[in-house]
């Protein structure tokens, strides 16, 4: 199983112990002394999506955890039906806001003008579900809480990078709204729910391209 874009491991340590043999890929060498030390069961290799430091027909399974959006899909898909053996399967996991959430809701009133549109965030996935190298794409869905006080609110949303790259006063401002809004919440810490999405899709063998 290889785990493309791995940064620190945060997906890749749960990989782990599901006995699989597992290979995390990463080009930054800082990310990768990070991976290795915290995840000593996997095997920590230098490269990127769209080359890959591994053998034609290698690989069960390709993942990619909030990763793929950074990647070159039109150079990344190719290498990574490479790699694969004929049916393996190539899994994407990423996490977003919960609109169905109130505090979501209150949130999205504020910074609603600075996200980027959905399609924007996940334009790869039409690259995707085009290609003729995977087959169609299965989506599965879970929702999950962190729990924050007034503070961890601010502090969580800025280090989204559309609050993150906004000039000083205007982030300032946002996130002092942010703010306002976990203290006028009823209890504390309270509830930050995300929803997060997984997409696999099967590699197409050469015999039926």
């Amino acid at each position: 199983m290889v785990d493309v874009g791995a940064g620190t491991g945060k997906l890749t340590r749960d990989l782990v112990p599901t006995g699989a043999r597992v290979i995390a890929v990463e080009p930054l060498a800082e990310m990768r002394d990070q991976l290795a030390a915290v995840v000593p069961g996997a095997e920590v290799l230098a490269g990127s999506a769209e080359e890959l430091p591994l053998e034609d027909d290698s690989a069960d399974a390709v993942v990619a955890a909030s990763a793929f959006h950074w990647f070159d899909p039109e150079r990344a898909l190719p290498e990574i039906h490479r790699v694969l053996t004929s049916g393996g399967g190539l899994a994407t996991v990423g996490n977003g806001r919960d609109p169905g959430d109130p505090l979501q809701q209150e949130i999205q009133a504020i910074v609603g003008s600075y996200v980027p549109a959905d399609r924007e965030l996940v334009a790869w996935l039409d690259v995707v579900e085009a290609s003729p190298l995977f087959g169609p794409v299965e989506e599965f869905s879970t929702t999950h809480e962190q729990w924050f006080d007034a503070e961890g609110l601010a502090e969580r949303m800025g280090t989204v990078s559309y609050v993150a790259r906004l000039p000083d006063d205007e982030r300032a401002d946002v996130l002092a709204r942010v703010r306002a809004l976990g203290q006028a919440q009823p209890e504390s810490p309270f509830p930050f729910r995300y929803r997060t999405r997984a997409r696999v899709c099967r590699a197409v063998t050469a015999s039926t391209l």
